[in-house]
């Protein structure tokens, strides 16, 4: 599978917009401790398995699983040292080979596997050790609720979600599944966490510009949309879009779902 936001500069983005110390909070509330064995599937550049490593210590081990070369090799330049290793893997596939674990750690990968995220998350139950820990976090409702900018710019970004949805097998709303998924593979004392992940109001911060800036310039240019409400196409789409978001009258907010489960013994 081709990921939707592949280029040259997608470790950097990725590692600018992660927010460590809410990433440990959420895994802290699903029950990560010291000692643990780990797996961070989707683990992209490295910067949170790194983050996760830290956690488990002392005795804690951690396995990042990626399906991108790139994002590997720089993973394992950047981030490579005792108690952490990289694999790059087709997630997609059975993972068994790596053996079972402690806990199993998914975030933002699911959404881009809007067909085959239960296939995916079954193939997860199958490394977790029972009475091991699950936990999967993804965006409800990505991209998709905005105020305050103009109504031709939002029909135009409803309908490149609804397009990458279609077409590249993109889930805007995968957040709103996980919980069945847990609940429907048979997983215990399952729980819910719910809080906003983009919260854009007033200023727009150089995090915030950069990210959504390389996700219009990415994922919106090569989707294939033909941006008909706009005389001059994309272009015309991207300079709305660029005036739009700096406006501090906007307002933007996108819920991150965290759903974890143990695994029946």
């Amino acid at each position: 599978m081709n990921y939707l936001m592949e280029n040259n500069n997608e470790a950097h983005r990725l590692e600018m917009k992660t927010d460590t110390n809410r990433i440990a909070a959420q895994v802290r509330w699903a029950g990560l401790k010291p000692g643990m064995r780990v797996a961070d599937v989707g683990c992209g550049p490295g910067k949170i398995t790194a983050l996760l490593h830290r956690m488990v210590s002392p005795g804690g081990t951690i396995v990042g699983i990626d399906q991108s070369h790139d994002r590997i090799q720089h993973a394992i330049t950047h981030y490579g040292t005792p108690g952490i290793s990289f694999q790059r893997k087709d997630i997609t596939e059975p993972l068994d080979d790596l053996g079972t674990f402690d806990f199993v750690f998914i975030r933002f990968v699911l959404e881009y596997y809007r067909s085959r995220a239960f296939e995916i998350v079954s193939n997860l139950t199958r490394i977790v050790k029972p009475g091991g820990i699950l936990c999967l976090v993804d965006l409800d409702h990505n991209c998709l609720n905005q105020y305050g900018i103009p109504s031709r710019l939002k029909n135009a970004i409803d309908a490149i979600m609804a397009k990458l949805e279609c077409d590249a097998d993109f889930d805007p709303r995968m957040g709103i599944k996980l919980y069945a998924m847990l609940y429907d593979l048979a997983f215990q004392s399952i729980d819910v966490r719910i809080e906003a992940h983009h919260l854009i109001f007033g200023e727009l911060d150089f995090v915030q510009d950069y990210d959504w800036t390389r996700k219009v310039e990415v994922a919106a240019q090569n989707c294939g949309y033909d941006f008909e409400e706009y005389e001059n196409g994309y272009e015309g789409f991207y300079s709305e879009f660029k005036s739009s978001f700096a406006d501090p009258r906007r307002f933007i907010y996108t819920p991150v779902v965290c759903c974890r489960g143990v695994r029946s013994v």
